[in-house]
């Protein structure tokens, strides 16, 4: 980067790390620091919760998702955002948590199910599997920048030989910590806030780059419509082929987004709302914003499908790079990073410099097993061998060049200027997730598994101390789980089944605990053990299926009469369901594993309750009722046919004029 993309960058970190700093001043207690004194408005919560939900994680495995999909699944995801909108206007979960006025989830669990060793079971399964699945984010976040800005794997400081990895992991935990230890959710709060502000214009340049780069007509569309059959970009309608991120994963995520919406309520700025309705409208707010952060994530991945696969970009006429020189520089740097042996490394560096791509290749339909990485990959693999540690190896490559494509093809080709504010973006999003991820998972742990066991009452000063070395505990763990963690699937697939250890059990706890009177412990346990342990199971599947799993079923003889199960399984469910054999990957993927985990855990909390059923007072839990206060709302109205449609939106008497303009106008 050029001196004036390093301005770009420094002057507004260094301003929003003052802003952090100055926001102490209005943490005075332990409620402003877990949920900023519960004074937030709409505009501040939804801003602030865009930022904290798109992060740089979120981008590199949305680009990951796209390159292998294009755009015909996002016709179906579009499904996604009228539910989204819908949930939002009923309130669904997030009203009832907040009447809760609960400050955890742990808090929520031992009052709606009685038990103190199920509230500390459940927050620290929630805790592991959510700091597990958000460590990788700076993990994911130190490669991107590593593979943007060109930066060495090594770097010699007094002589000493270290890591850049570990350097640049340490620098993103830091620097999440400077915005989280002056005021917790207030310094968040407002900091991510402004950072949405900033980040709107940034997007729009992005955008404008693109359309002034980039011909729809003689580069973008030829690019998409070159597809084999059944695996288009563009046609929904002939997408049979399409293997992992298809429409079974969306009906799974559809599946889920009912099931598991109150999964990670009690975190992130779910506490702060004045009051629920202003949660509420938040939320409905937010559902509108986020458009903006996800309109970047289409555009990157246009730019990404379009250069790499594209006859117009085989050449460096354009841009001064080809697409093929990016592929051979991406695919050497990530031998270094993935490959130990540095015979084997050097030998695969030198089948990959041997690659070459005819011109008939180029105008071939590509597909997801036959495309213009498949030569790449076949001499990977080939070089490396097929052993265990050589299909490990290989799995470690495919990963990283999925992932890494978009940084090193933008590094590449944005101008200067450009490049800086395109890294200052990434920075906000790294600092804006990362620390609301510690934050987070630390306020868990301190709430839920530390402080049941002070029996005598902490002073206002001493808890918020301890909430601050808990961060600093998490960030720990961020940095090891990173150092150490090898990324062998994609992204949004990793975290998927990541976060299924926890809410395959914990989202049918938590919903039907807010919706449910006939819910019980002996219901929750049945959820927690059929969900999370199902989901526990594939995800150790998963993570020793090329190294362990398969040889030791190759040496069983097992192998074939279990590719024959798994087919007579599957095929009912073809072509969107396909379980066969692959000595590289495990054959059933996240999107099944967590669907089968809620099914199994919404059966056992509704058959084990009602078999052992003992009703709960849930009016007591959402202070309704005898137990409402002077603040509460008038009982509701009957259904009429002059109001079905209004009380279909939830439009309770809470809304202004103007919040029933924003209503009407989000639901049509």
């Amino acid at each position: 980067m050029a001196w004036i993309d390093y301005l770009i960058v420094i002057v507004p970190i260094i301003g929003l790390i003052g802003i952090s700093v100055y926001s102490r001043k209005f943490a005075r207690g332990v409620v402003d620091y877990l949920a900023a004194g519960r004074v937030a408005g709409r505009y501040v919560l939804c801003v602030g919760d865009m930022m904290a939900g798109l992060s740089v994680i979120t981008i590199v495995a949305g680009v990951e998702q796209n390159y292998q999909t294009g755009f015909s699944i996002t016709f179906w995801n579009a499904l996604l955002v009228p539910l989204g909108i819908l949930l939002a206007l009923f309130g669904y979960c997030v009203y009832r948590w907040r009447e809760t006025r609960c400050l955890s989830i742990g808090q929520f669990l031992e009052l709606r199910y009685g038990s103190r060793f199920f509230r500390i079971f459940c927050a620290s399964l929630r805790t592991i599997a959510e700091m597990i699945t958000n460590s990788i984010g700076p993990a994911i976040a130190t490669n991107f920048f590593i593979y943007y800005l060109g930066l060495p794997h090594k770097v010699m400081i007094w002589g000493v030989s270290l890591p850049c990895y570990g350097i640049i992991v340490f620098l993103c935990l830091c620097l999440a910590l400077i915005f989280i230890w002056p005021g917790g959710r207030i310094s968040l709060l407002v900091t991510d806030a402004i950072q949405g502000i900033f980040s709107y214009p940034i997007f729009v340049i992005i955008i404008g780059y693109v359309f002034l780069h980039f011909s729809w007509s003689q580069d973008i569309a030829p690019t998409m419509w070159n597809r084999a059959p059944g695996e288009s970009f563009i046609n929904p309608y002939d997408i049979s082929q399409l293997r992992d991120f298809n429409l079974f994963a969306l009906i799974a995520t559809i599946f889920g987004s009912f099931f598991t919406r109150a999964s990670w309520l009690g975190n992130d700025s779910n506490n702060s709302g004045r009051t629920p309705h202003e949660q509420k409208m938040a939320a409905i707010l937010g559902t509108w914003r986020t458009g903006f952060g996800l309109m970047s994530i289409v555009v990157l991945s246009m730019i990404t499908i379009t250069f790499m696969n594209s006859g117009q970009f085989k050449t460096p006429e354009r841009h001064g790079i080809s697409s093929g020189e990016v592929r051979q520089i991406l695919s050497e740097r990530i031998l270094g990073e993935a490959v130990v042996d540095p015979v084997q490394r050097q030998k695969a560096a030198e089948a990959i410099r041997n690659v070459t791509i005819s011109d008939a290749d180029w105008e071939r339909p590509k597909s997801q097993s036959d495309n213009l990485d498949t030569p790449y990959f076949t001499a990977v693999r080939t070089a490396l061998g097929d052993t265990a540690q050589g299909r490990y190896e290989f799995q470690k490559f495919r990963s990283l060049y999925n992932q890494m494509m978009m940084p090193t093809l933008l590094g590449q080709i944005f101008p200067v200027g450009l490049l800086g504010l395109f890294c200052l973006l990434m920075i906000m999003l790294l600092v804006s997730s990362d620390d609301s991820r510690i934050f987070n998972a630390s306020s868990t742990l301190m709430q839920d598994v530390i402080l049941p066991f002070f029996s005598k009452h902490l002073s206002s000063s001493s808890h918020i101390l301890l909430l601050r070395l808990t961060s600093v505990g998490v960030a720990v763990f961020f940095f090891v789980v990173a150092m150490f963690f090898a990324q062998l699937d994609y992204i949004n697939m990793f975290v998927t089944i990541m976060c299924s250890v926890w809410i395959g059990g914990g989202g049918p706890v938590m919903l039907f605990g807010l919706y449910s009177r006939f819910g019980n412990l002996a219901g929750a346990w049945s959820a927690i053990i059929l969900g999370s342990g199902t989901s526990l199971f594939g995800l150790l599947c998963q993570r020793n299926w090329a190294q362990t799993i398969y040889p030791w079923l190759e040496k069983m003889g097992w192998v074939e009469n279990l590719d024959a199960f798994l087919k007579a399984v599957s095929d009912p469910f073809h072509p969107w369901i396909v379980w066969k054999m692959d000595p590289v990957k495990f054959p059933i993927n996240s999107y099944e594993i967590s669907f089968i985990s809620i099914v199994l855990a919404v059966l056992g909390y509704i058959i084990v309750s009602f078999l052992t059923y003992k009703p709960y007072n849930l009016d007591q839990l959402l202070h309704r009722g005898v137990y409402a206060d002077e603040h509460s709302l008038p009982p509701p109205e009957p259904w009429t046919l002059r109001n079905c449609l209004r009380k279909i939106l939830n439009i309770t008497p809470e809304y202004s004029r103007g919040d029933k303009v924003l209503a009407w106008v989000m639901f049509f």
